[in-house]
């Protein structure tokens, strides 16, 4: 993942608060899950999820009164960050009607990319899986596979439907910051490795100060494993550590925005394995013709192999392949000159690609597999459907930098016009978009798929 600006509800209202309110109840819509053992067998988890707080309508405790609106804070309930959060409640979400959020099926979600509801329209959401109705879902996936089924047959060029973890608290924050009075109920608490700084409250205060065009001074960064970031076009599965090992403030240099880039706390470029990138343009897309044809549903299955075949093991390589039509695929090989013909993640082959790409390796900086791998023993689901603001999806599905030669090695990521995802496009082109996941499992290596699947 190169850059994640979301659209977040487009309602004057929606802005992220640290209090409770009580207007709206707060239900968390089912979403179970599969552990799998090495044999095969498989136990259902009662899980849920819940929608990011950055959706969610925030007013002053004691009314009606807007703590944000349109683009700016109201300075009376927020005169400084911690009166902000003191003063300012968010309630619970209509997750249907407000967000496009719904379980079509037992295991399955769906996320409309834009739902028009009674103040306006939403665009994009974001959301986190649930162990109860107070905390995340906590994952150690070292040693271990991840699988799930997706439906991206109506996710367009410049749209991306994310599955990925971040190294989150479980309550959110709540116990951490006093200011924070909503934790993981309300979907408080995001963090990732761009360090995002449109998180309206960071550490149980408002980001307000120095807030300019939806974003402030603060960043919140953490660790992230991109597990599935995708159109029908194109896809891309890329870890990215960090110098910290929790979700952590960030200002300035350490947030890492501009020239900053490779002085920060986390590696914002991560080390990316994206197939057409990597030189095979007929493995993922729509049409019988392609390996993973994405006009139908397929399994994703991603694998975390470790030195010594241990859940506590250090990470050494990340595995991927996909399941169609009761047929393994193994991901495409690699098909650039300079980098070794293989189909996974490893310290070798992100040393290679950066240097064949031109990319600066911060990826090795940061500690490479090893660190990002201390990070994967304690991780938050996030599934997500967003456009991005930043730069229009191209470092997924086009060329990218916008400049580059695309005739040069690791500039073209995909088949996608540069111009399709400018988020004013296609959210007036493509308002019925939308991504199902569902199937979801966690197990020991080969246990949670079949060829059958």
């Amino acid at each position: 993942m190169y850059t994640r600006v979301f659209a977040a509800l487009s309602l004057a209202s929606a802005v992220l608060g640290q209090q409770v309110g009580t207007n709206t109840a707060e239900k968390h819509p089912s979403l179970p899950i599969q552990v799998c053992t090495a044999t095969g067998s498989c136990t259902k988890e009662n899980t849920a999820v819940v929608l990011d707080a950055n959706w969610r309508w925030t007013h002053v405790t004691t009314g009606y009164t807007n703590c944000y609106s349109g683009s700016d804070w109201n300075t009376t309930a927020c005169p400084d960050g911690k009166t902000c959060a003191a003063n300012c409640a968010i309630d619970g979400a209509d997750y249907a009607k407000t967000y496009g959020v719904t379980t079509p099926s037992d295991g399955a979600l769906k996320l409309q990319f834009v739902t028009k509801n009674d103040n306006g329209a939403n665009v994009g959401s974001r959301l986190y899986l649930m162990a109860s109705d107070t905390k995340y879902r906590l994952f150690n996936l070292l040693n271990k596979e991840f699988t799930f089924d997706v439906d991206v047959s109506k996710l367009p060029c410049g749209l991306n439907g994310a599955v990925y973890f971040s190294e989150m608290d479980e309550d959110g924050g709540l116990a951490r910051f006093s200011g924070n009075k909503a934790g993981a109920k309300y979907g408080t608490g995001y963090c990732d490795s761009q360090c995002p700084s449109d998180i309206k409250f960071i550490d149980g205060e408002a980001n307000s100060e120095g807030w300019k065009s939806g974003t402030g001074k603060y960043g919140a960064c953490c660790a992230e494993m991109d597990i599935w970031e995708a159109n029908l076009d194109s896809t891309a599965y890329t870890p990215h550590p960090c110098k910290v090992n929790t979700q952590t403030r960030c200002e300035g240099t350490d947030c890492g925005n501009g020239d900053d880039r490779y002085a920060g706390m986390c590696d914002k470029d991560g080390c990316d394995f994206n197939s057409f990138r990597m030189g095979n343009q007929k493995f993922y897309g729509t049409g019988a013709d392609m390996s993973v044809d994405t006009s139908k549903p397929f399994t994703i299955v991603t694998q975390f192999v470790t030195d010594d075949g241990t859940d506590t093991g250090t990470l050494q390589s990340i595995h991927r392949f996909y399941v169609q039509g009761g047929k393994v695929i193994p991901n495409s090989v690699s098909e650039i000159g300079g980098v070794d013909a293989v189909n996974h993640i490893s310290d070798d082959f992100c040393k290679q690609q950066k240097t064949v790409f031109g990319d600066k390796n911060y990826f090795g900086t940061l500690g490479g597999m090893a660190a990002m791998g201390k990070s994967l023993e304690k991780m938050v689901l996030v599934l997500s459907v967003w456009d991005d603001y930043a730069v229009s999806m191209n470092w997924l599905d086009s060329h990218f930098p916008a400049d580059a030669d695309p005739t040069k090695p690791g500039v073209t990521r995909g088949r996608c016009d540069p111009e399709a995802g400018v988020p004013k496009t296609v959210e007036a082109a493509h308002p019925d978009a939308s991504v199902i996941y569902s199937n979801i499992k966690l197990g020991a290596i080969n246990s949670t798929f079949t060829a059958g699947n």
